[in-house]
């Protein structure tokens, strides 16, 4: 209880947080938001850890100077992409231990064959959508190797969805997040920033909804 409420504290003050590591480590600071953003993205187990959040602040700090809005571009692109690369590879090895039983009770071939399937078919939405989710964004890759979505297409969704979520994040905290109103309320400003990131899961939800709600074809009476 105490490790959450301390990852909570961290998120909702990043911008505290963010600032004493810039103080104390220089430009070792790009090493360590690099290194958040691997693990966040490349270890199904650490979906916990700050990701939009973490991209905003460094966007801030960055309009402020005391970090490069280029390097942090191509530094945090570049730890999302391997990230997420490394959580396909982890997901496409070890998919096949799991799912080697065609009696196991919870992991069932079945299961592996409508991921792929379905991988196949909505693989390049899932993979972008899921940068801008907490939580989905450590498991779409992982999920993705297992379900054996051609690493071919996999890669070129990967580096849109990459660079398009640090771009946009990063991009957000630049222009938006030295704003009096925001930098006062910094704490809000992240919560908005959550609230928005969850409403691709709202949306499936409420589909999700209607659809087992709705009559079969043919049923209506």
């Amino acid at each position: 209880m105490e490790f959450l409420k301390k990852i909570i504290d961290i998120v909702l003050h990043l911008d505290r947080y963010l600032s004493g590591i810039i103080q104390q480590y220089g430009l070792w600071t790009y090493g360590i938001l690099f290194a958040v953003i691997f693990v966040e993205t490349g270890f199904v187990v650490m979906p916990f850890l700050p990701g939009d959040s973490l991209l905003f602040a460094a966007g801030t700090f960055a309009a402020l100077k005391a970090l490069k809005i280029g390097w942090l571009i191509l530094g945090l692109s570049a730890a999302a992409i391997i990230g997420d690369t490394v959580n396909y590879w982890v997901g496409h090895h070890v998919g096949p231990k799991v799912f080697c039983r065609e009696d196991a009770r919870f992991f069932k071939k079945e299961y592996l064959d409508r991921t792929h399937a379905f991988y196949e078919k909505h693989g390049g939405k899932t993979i972008i959508i899921a940068r801008f989710v907490p939580i989905i964004r450590s498991f779409a890759p992982f999920v993705a190797g297992v379900g054996r979505m051609s690493y071919g297409r996999f890669l070129a969704f990967n580096v849109i969805g990459g660079i398009s979520w640090v771009l946009l994040l990063t991009g957000a905290g630049y222009f938006f997040g030295t704003i009096p109103v925001v930098k006062n309320n910094y704490s809000i400003a992240v919560l908005v920033i959550i609230g928005i990131s969850t409403v691709p899961i709202a949306v499936e939800y409420v589909r999700h909804r209607k659809s087992k709600k709705s009559p079969p074809p043919g049923c209506d009476l």
